[in-house]
């Protein structure tokens, strides 16, 4: 018994060695008929790994449940968790989620480079956009809203902007996340615990009474929790939060979804912003930089923001009250910014077809 233990637990630390030498950012294990796959996520796309049988699949899922403290019992309901370890020196963050499948689990792991932190500045592709996100920080108050489909950095770039906050001398800065994915020594973190009653709603209703001056959401995903932040807002504090939509407008159809009324966006929303990651080509070598390229060893992904704020965001407002506005903003899209960053020879071209081909499935 004790021998099989350890080679399962050999098993998925190997998977996740290898998950860290790809620089893969998922895991996932899918059930198969009689089986189990495992297929890393690398930049945009799923590289397959190697095959498992049914016996070593099942102890392989309830060997990473058992380590996130999720129920081994339980296969007919979606579950999360997560754990961390230590690499090389380096904290390793894993956020694991696992879904009823084929009479079976699915389970995806995401690999959180936890001591990685971006600061703001090089958050974005063009300088600009990053100057305006570390703007947002100096309001007293109000909602800004984090947008983009999930796996698009939206995480990445809360977190940085968590980390700069926290240069902020005296400001009581508390998050609620699900769960937390990297620690830090200068925000009072709350994890998400739904067994202990801990949702995103009740953990922000208890923090509105902890005397916060900044407060991270995680997500916004209902309307308990949306009427919460907007009313933080409202108060006196700087709420950030994410969303998933398609762009950065779309954060103000699903506000009105959730129940915000035209009169609360417009008076807590500062700003909204839609990012992708982007796969990142030398202007000057091309795909392969040579060892004498300034850009060798560079990341190969970058990323792209389109930033709603001022009079764009009040134009965006009454749009969505039906209203005809003249277009008199200067305000560029998603597919603007990949368009310029192809021109200037920053983004491979085959980005642009995959965020078109994105917009016509939306």
């Amino acid at each position: 018994m004790i021998r099989i233990e350890s080679t399962i637990r050999n098993l998925a630390d190997s998977l996740l060695m290898i998950g860290l030498q790809k620089g893969a950012s998922d895991l996932h294990i899918i059930p198969q008929q009689n089986a189990g796959l495992v297929r890393f996520r690398v930049g945009n796309n799923l590289t397959t790994g190697p095959s498992l049988k049914k016996h070593a699949f099942e102890r392989l899922l309830a060997h990473f449940k058992f380590t996130a403290s999720m129920d081994i019992g339980d296969r007919r309901r979606p579950q999360s968790g997560a754990y961390s370890f230590l690499h090389n020196g380096k904290k390793i963050g894993l956020r694991i989620s696992t879904l009823p499948a084929n009479g079976s689990e699915s389970m995806v792991i995401r690999l959180l480079y936890s001591q990685e932190k971006i600061p703001v500045y090089k958050l974005s592709l063009f300088p600009g956009t990053s100057c305006k996100l570390a703007s947002l920080l100096k309001c007293a108050n109000g909602l800004i809203i984090l947008t983009g489909p999930t796996g698009s950095g939206k995480s990445t770039t809360l977190y940085s902007l968590l980390s700069e906050t926290s240069l902020i001398a005296g400001k009581n800065i508390i998050s609620i996340e699900d769960p937390v994915e990297k620690e830090s020594d200068t925000v009072l973190q709350v994890g998400v615990n739904e067994k202990a009653g801990i949702t995103y709603a009740s953990g922000l209703k208890a923090i509105l009474r902890h005397d916060p001056d900044i407060i991270l959401i995680g997500e916004i995903r209902d309307a308990e929790t949306a009427h919460i932040a907007v009313r933080a807002a409202l108060t006196g504090h700087l709420v950030l939060t994410t969303m998933h939509t398609r762009n950065a407008k779309g954060a103000i159809y699903r506000l009105l979804e959730f129940g915000i009324t035209h009169q609360e966006i417009e008076q807590t929303m500062i700003a909204s912003t839609a990012q992708r990651l982007v796969e990142l080509s030398c202007p000057y070598c091309g795909d392969v930089c040579s060892p004498q390229c300034y850009g060798m060893g560079r990341p190969k992904r970058g990323s792209v923001f389109e930033f709603l704020a001022g009079d764009q965001l009040k134009q965006a407002i009454l749009e969505s009250k039906g209203l005809e506005v003249p277009n008199t903003s200067n305000f560029m899209s998603l597919g603007h910014h990949i368009a310029k960053g192809i021109a200037l020879g920053f983004i491979k071209k085959q980005e642009y077809q995959r965020w078109v081909l994105d917009e016509m499935e939306e």
